[in-house]
């Protein structure tokens, strides 16, 4: 007993020493991460929410600097500026960068597909567009962490829109890519230009309308103080809004710290299509109150809108990468019973 006694200060002393080592060995993580939102927005908060989660499920291993309303880089130059380490990450969508393959496309807004945020995120998980998504991500290298799908977008306009007819030398702001050429078919001018210079464009006058976010992200804006005429439900667009990393800072980060970070965001693709069912439907009660006019629109001007799109999809399918996606989505959409044989 004295010779237990004896020892137990040094057995003691060994196990916290032990302790420290390990303490001192874990590994950190320092991120800077930039998205176009503004943090007063829905999506704003969302993604403060994920930063949170982040920091706080690994007990501050995670610190992460987080950029919002494109503050570093422009929104469409986020990707590249964290495939070159000005960034580490961004949160915006595949779909700015259709420039440097039309696949992007297919990875940030098939617009026209999908009816609902699930079925979108289930291509992603259960349908094989990680893996294809991933290998197009890698080509520049980047890593794709996951989604967030807030659902169906609506418009912001100062005319009317309440059919395809009205789109005719509508003049409004558009994100690149397919979306210009399936307007332009059905008689819009869309003038692509970046998601900060909305509001000034649309007080400008120099556009008549916008393609901009959510119903409730478009209220949280003050789009809606500008202009009186939306459509809800939204149909046209569905962005599936990515967090993109990197890929040697992700390689290079302990296994812990990519989990953490891909098991949050699929905890956040939840909360943020949630969230948007309430939060828009809230929205709409509250523009109408104040004399904002939103259009359903009819089933058969809604097909027509379908139609401009799908036939588009092959069209802007002019790459391997994206004639691969197309056809990945095509088959899930089929098994949905979203697009016919």
């Amino acid at each position: 007993m004295r010779m237990i006694a004896k020892l137990a200060p040094a057995v003691s002393a060994a196990l916290l020493a032990a302790g420290l080592s390990t303490a001192a060995m874990a590994q950190t993580t320092s991120l800077r991460i930039q998205t176009h939102y503004a943090p007063e927005t829905v999506s704003g908060k969302l993604a403060a929410q994920y930063i949170d989660n982040v920091q706080t499920m690994s007990n501050g291993e995670i610190q992460i600097e987080m950029f919002y309303s494109s503050s570093v880089v422009k929104s469409v130059e986020a990707f590249d500026a964290a495939a070159t380490g000005i960034l580490d990450c961004e949160m915006t969508s595949g779909a700015y960068q259709t420039g440097k393959n039309p696949a992007f496309q297919f990875v940030g807004d098939i617009m026209g597909g999908y009816a609902t945020p699930y079925q979108q995120l289930s291509w992603l998980y259960y349908g094989g567009g990680m893996e294809a998504a991933q290998k197009l991500y890698n080509q520049f290298d980047m890593q794709l962490i996951g989604w967030w799908v807030y659902g169906q977008e609506s418009l912001s306009s100062s005319k009317p829109i309440r059919n395809a007819e009205d789109f005719k030398d509508w003049k409004f702001r558009s994100p690149p890519g397919m979306e210009t050429k399936i307007f332009e078919n059905l008689g819009a001018s869309p003038i692509v230009m970046d998601f900060t210079e909305v509001f000034t464009a649309l007080e400008s006058g120099i556009i008549d309308g916008a393609d901009a976010s959510g119903l409730a992200n478009n209220q949280s804006l003050g789009l809606y103080d500008l202009v009186k005429h939306a459509n809800y439900p939204g149909f046209h667009s569905m962005p599936s809004d990515h967090l993109a990393c990197n890929k040697a800072k992700w390689n290079a980060m302990p296994e812990s710290h990519r989990r953490i970070m891909s098991v949050a965001m699929e905890s956040l693709a939840l909360r943020t299509a949630l969230t948007f069912e309430k939060k828009n439907a809230e929205a709409a009660a509250d523009l109408k109150s104040k004399g904002v006019t939103l259009y359903a629109w009819s089933d058969e001007d809604l097909q027509k809108f379908r139609d401009a799109a799908q036939s588009a999809w092959k069209d802007f399918a002019t790459t391997p990468e994206a004639k691969a996606l197309v056809e990945s989505h095509l088959t899930y959409l089929r098994q949905l019973g979203l697009v016919k044989e």
